[in-house]
């Protein structure tokens, strides 16, 4: 395989990560759905909590859907808040309703953050991980004065 092969695949298997995410967030945004529109947001503002993160994430992903690299760079930004968000919405939720609906938005908000996060572990050993920069701190610069006080110290300046 050439190395233009090598490079198409990778595209293409980019491309197909980002259409699963885009897939994943569509369930996301179902539940952002239910939460905005339920009867108990009046009562539970709380809750909504999750429904502004999943838009918040929507509408940061679909700005980078042509270009992979920037899409998972956007997803490992936003994959935090979220997973925070569904744990948050897990516990709210409880004390909004008990019911069947709400259990299951928190199995789907969870599920999303799980897959998103799948996702982007697939995409990153095509597309490795950005590393950090170096940081390298300056140094104190030296003076004559303390080169003087060193070598005193040190027993070279001794005439004995």
């Amino acid at each position: 395989m050439s190395s233009s092969e090598v490079e198409a695949k990778k595209i293409a298997d980019l491309k197909e990560l980002v259409d699963r995410c885009q897939k994943t967030m569509a369930h996301a945004w179902m539940v952002r759905t239910f939460v905005k529109h339920s009867d108990e947001v009046e009562d539970y503002p709380e809750i909504n909590e999750m429904a502004r993160t999943i838009f918040d994430t929507f509408r940061a992903l679909e700005t980078q859907v042509d270009d992979p690299a920037s899409y998972f760079k956007v997803v490992r930004k936003k994959i935090g808040s979220l997973k925070s968000a569904a744990n948050q919405f897990e516990k709210d939720a409880w004390h909004a309703s008990t019911h069947t609906n709400f259990q299951q938005a928190v199995i789907s908000a969870k599920y999303v953050s799980q897959q998103l996060e799948e996702l982007l572990q697939r995409a990153e050993t095509i597309l490795p991980r950005p590393v950090a920069p170096k940081i390298i701190l300056p140094t104190a610069a030296k003076t004559p004065q303390s080169s003087e006080a060193e070598a005193a110290h040190d027993g070279s300046a001794d005439d004995n």
